[in-house]
C-alpha cells in the first residue's frame, strides 16, 4: 500500500497535466478506490481521540473524477449519467439494499448493513449492522460506525475537499434522530443520541444542561443523550436565539439495553 500511496501522491502533484485518456493513471487510481470499496482502506479514523485523515485516498477520489468521463449507464429500468458505477454484489457481502437505495463504487458497506431508499457516496464507510433509513444520505468520506441507526431523512454531510479536511465521524452504537443534519467534519461519539431535528457542525455549541457549560463545538461526547435547543444572544439589532445541541443526560454503556425506556423518560424523540 505504501507504493500505491506514493504513486497517488505523485499523480496528485501533476494533476493539472493529466488527461482523461491516461490509462496508466486511471488504473492506479482505480486500484486505490477499490481498496475503499472493499473496506481494505479508509479515508479517516480516530486514533487517541484525534481524527487522522489519510489524504492520499481523498486525493485518489478527486483524481478519479478528473480522469473519468460522464457516461450513460442503465440499471434495470433506470438510466443514469455519471462518472462512477454503482456498487454491486450486495447479497454476497451480506448487505440488504431496498429498491430505491444506491451506493456509489468506492463506498464500503459492512456485513449486516441495511439501506432503505437512501444514498451512500464514494469514500464513505458504513459499519456492520447499521441501518441507513429512508431518505437518509451519507456524504463523501463520512465514517459511520457499527450498529448505528441513521433515522429517516438524516443528512450526513460529505467532506471531500480540501483533502486534509476531516470528514463526519459517527461512533459505534450511535442513534441519529430523524431529519438531523451532521456536517463539516462534526463528530458524534460512541453510543450518543441526537434528538430529531438536531443540527451539528463545528460551529454549533454542545452544552451541558446540568451546568450550562459549553463542553465542545461540533462534538457530541460518547453516551450522551441530546436534543436541539437554542441559546439567546444579543446583537445590535436585537436579541436572537442561535442553535445549539443540549446534553440532557449521560448514561453508562451497560444501560444501552434500556435506552428506549431512558429516551421515553427524557421525552426525547428520534423518529
Amino acid at each position: 500500500m505504501a507504493d500505491l500511496r506514493a504513486s497517488i501522491e505523485e499523480l496528485w502533484q501533476r494533476r493539472s497535466q493529466l488527461e482523461p485518456g491516461d490509462i496508466d493513471a486511471r488504473a492506479t487510481v482505480h486500484e486505490a478506490i477499490t481498496l475503499l470499496d472493499r473496506g481494505e482502506a479508509r479515508v479517516a479514523e480516530i486514533v487517541d481521540d484525534q481524527v487522522v485523515v489519510h489524504e492520499w485516498l481523498k486525493q485518489a477520489i478527486l483524481l478519479l473524477f478528473s480522469l473519468l468521463p460522464i457516461e450513460p449507464m442503465e440499471l434495470g429500468p433506470y438510466e443514469y449519467a455519471d462518472k462512477l458505477p454503482l456498487k454491486r454484489g450486495y447479497a454476497a457481502h451480506g448487505v440488504r439494499v431496498v429498491p430505491g437505495a444506491s451506493a456509489r463504487f468506492g463506498a464500503f458497506l459492512d456485513r449486516g448493513v441495511i439501506m432503505m431508499p437512501s444514498y451512500v457516496n464514494i469514500g464513505a464507510r458504513v459499519g456492520a449492522n447499521t441501518m441507513v433509513d429512508t431518505w437518509a444520505t451519507v456524504g463523501s468520506c463520512a465514517q459511520i460506525g457499527a450498529n448505528v441507526h441513521l433515522s429517516g431523512g438524516v443528512g450526513i454531510g460529505g467532506v471531500l475537499e480540501p483533502p486534509q479536511a476531516a470528514p463526519v465521524m459517527i461512533g459505534d452504537n450511535a442513534l441519529i434522530g430523524s431529519r438531523c443534519m451532521v456536517t463539516q467534519g462534526a463528530r458524534v461519539g460512541e453510543g450518543a443520541v441526537l434528538g430529531e431535528g438536531s443540527v451539528l457542525n463545528p460551529g454549533i455549541p454542545v452544552i451541558d444542561s446540568q451546568t450550562g457549560e459549553e463542553v465542545s463545538r461540533g462534538i457530541v461526547p460518547p453516551y450522551c443523550i441530546t436534543v436541539p435547543a437554542g441559546r439567546k444572544r444579543g446583537f445590535p439589532g436585537g436579541e436572537f436565539t442561535l442553535p445549539c445541541v443540549l446534553i440532557l443526560r449521560r448514561y453508562e454503556p451497560g444501560e444501552r439495553q434500556h435506552l428506549n425506556a431512558i429516551l421515553r423518560d427524557e421525552g426525547v424523540n428520534v423518529g
